[in-house]
């Protein structure tokens, strides 16, 4: 599979896992400036490992890993990190806000962190960050004051306070109901029109993938890797692959009829 040299995201001969468990093997892929992919597969794929990787918290056993143009996987590896931190957010499944801390100080971690910023300052960019996100009356809450959808949507201000290039999503829309997950959207895309920014998002949500993909890369168990790579609509309507077919079409009977072969489409 080629890839761009100077794409933001991108991984060569990646395999990953934990001790001698191999989860994905043999990954390579990119993502160009702008795009929002969806990570998608059935529930033991390798979804959430393979973010782990690409945000540096689980460092793989063969392979590389460029992020903003740093590669955060050779001798370098924390030196890289750091810088590399600084260009990307997280929207942790279920928000992973800091139940300690209000609203405003969960979103001010990542500028007291990575900035030398005045306090004044830091207010006025909290401030800023969860208007963006329609929480701005909400700052002194607690995360356990607040609703599931608000929860994401305080977390998701945190994963954009550093102006991020890049911004991780890993299952955004889990635990929450139709309307909000609809909303949430909605907001990665508008952070996406507005200001360019590249996105990975891991989900198995139909809907969400439907809504806000510009491609795919689908995982698959059994195979330890990408078995299909494209927008939504060319692997719902063109695929041949049963894994493909079954997982666009929620039909596990065709996935249960059909003799699997390894092959890789899109």
């Amino acid at each position: 599979m080629s890839f761009a040299s100077d794409a933001p995201i991108r991984t060569e001969g990646l395999t990953i896992g934990y001790g001698d468990h191999v989860i994905l093997k043999d990954v390579t892929f990119s993502v160009t400036s702008g795009e929002i992919v969806a990570v998608l597969g059935g529930s033991g794929c390798g979804k959430s490992t393979l973010l782990r990787a690409l945000i540096g918290l689980l460092e793989p056993l063969r392979g590389s890993v460029w992020i903003a143009g740093r590669c955060i996987t050779g001798a370098e590896r924390d030196v890289a990190l750091r810088t590399v931190r600084r260009h990307i957010g997280v929207l942790f499944q279920y928000g992973a806000l800091l139940g300690s801390l209000s609203i405003a100080d969960n979103v001010a971690m990542p500028l007291e962190e990575f900035t030398d910023l005045p306090r004044r300052l830091i207010e006025e960019m909290v401030r800023f960050k969860l208007e963006t996100v329609g929480l701005g009356d909400y700052a002194h809450f607690m995360p356990s004051e607040l609703s599931g959808g608000m929860r994401k949507r305080a977390a998701l201000a945190r994963a954009m306070a550093l102006d991020p290039q890049i911004l991780f999503c890993d299952e955004p829309s889990a635990g929450l109901d139709p309307i909000t997950a609809a909303e949430l959207d909605e907001l990665l895309m508008e952070c996406n029109r507005a200001l360019g920014i590249t996105m990975v998002v891991i989900t198995h949500e139909l809907a969400s993938i439907e809504t806000i993909a510009t491609r795919c890369i689908m995982l698959d168990k059994s195979a330890q890797g990408v078995i299909a790579v494209g927008t939504p609509e060319k692997l719902k309507k063109e695929s041949t692959d049963p894994r493909v077919r079954a997982f666009f079409h929620r039909r596990p009977d065709w996935l249960r009829a059909a003799d699997v072969a390894p092959t890789v489409s899109g």
